[in-house]
């Protein structure tokens, strides 16, 4: 479950690493005669942890590859911990050709933190991108394509307390809670998402993630459901509840096609739930997937046939 500035996960690959001791020399130290690295000393029980954390990750991933960033758990890690003289966490060091050049204790405000790695960027001779914010996001898009929903939901959480206008970052947080099966986090989510975005296609579109994730939660056996309409083509009910499940299932082309032969067969049925259902998958669905594409065509062929 994700609220902003939880979580303690690194979202991996060469810009942000765990790293341990023995790793140390060769991820921190000889890194950073190339390129900075911001070192967060933490562990898994400190709560200041938990929001410092995310932060920094959005942070570096914002500045595009100027600085990199090593975690380094404390309680795995005692000996290096002491040799940098870490007494308190989150401690945080910048290193820069070998060297500490920079550094603070303690959970920093969102802006101070950009501050911060503006500031060691800068010493190394970078510069931190304007679109940095749009990298994060696209990182989190990335994460979360790959399964990892854990660390895409910090990094979505960081960026809106970088820049709560970041509306794409509300949905990302629901789609990453949804994708953890953290149905309410994900409906709290989109309930604080600000009032003038709330007709954003980015939040439309999670919230019908979440209408169709609700429905997998009592979805019914799919098997049985294909006896009931095989039995009777016209019992719609049965028909609904099958591409209900089918989507549950992952079988999503199989339930719009479900959803759409219950159109043709009544499309007043039920308050027009067919439609309706259809316009949810549409809208849960990237607007160029082929689903959305061959589904919109041939709903459109019915009704102005």
């Amino acid at each position: 479950m994700l609220e902003l500035g939880q979580g303690t996960a690194a979202p991996g690959g060469d810009l942000i690493k765990d790293v341990s001791e023995a790793e140390f020399m060769t991820d921190v130290v000889d890194a950073s005669m190339s390129v900075p690295v911001i070192v967060d000393f933490w562990a898994p029980w400190c709560g200041p942890c938990k929001t410092l954390g995310p932060a920094l990750e959005a942070a570096v991933t914002a500045a595009g590859g100027a600085v990199k960033m090593a975690k380094v758990n404390v309680d795995e890690n005692q000996m290096i911990a002491g040799q940098m003289r870490v007494q308190s966490i989150p401690t945080v060091y910048a290193f820069w050709q070998g060297q500490p050049i920079d550094g603070f204790q303690g959970a920093l405000p969102p802006s101070e933190i950009e501050a911060f790695v503006t500031k060691v960027v800068e010493a190394s001779g970078g510069q931190v991108p304007d679109n940095g914010l749009d990298d994060a996001l696209a990182a989190a898009e990335e994460m979360l394509a790959e399964g990892d929903a854990q660390s895409a939901g910090e990094t979505f959480a960081a960026i809106i307390e970088q820049d709560q206008s970041v509306v794409a970052a509300y949905g990302g947080l629901a789609r990453a809670n949804i994708a953890m099966g953290a149905l309410d986090q994900a409906e709290a989510v989109l309930n604080g998402t600000p009032a003038e975005y709330s007709g954003a296609p980015e939040i439309e579109a999670a919230h019908a993630q979440l209408e169709l994730a609700r429905q997998a939660e009592n979805a019914g056996p799919v098997a049985e459901l294909h006896a009931r309409v095989e039995a009777n083509p016209d019992d719609h009910a049965a028909r609904l509840d099958l591409a209900q499940a089918l989507h549950a299932a992952g079988q999503v082309e199989e339930a719009v096609a479900e959803l759409l032969e219950l159109f043709r067969r009544d499309r007043e049925w039920n308050d027009g739930a067919a439609k309706a259902q259809l316009f949810t998958i549409f809208e849960a669905l990237k607007p160029n997937d082929p689903v959305v594409l061959n589904g919109r065509r041939k709903l459109s062929s019915m009704i102005f046939a």
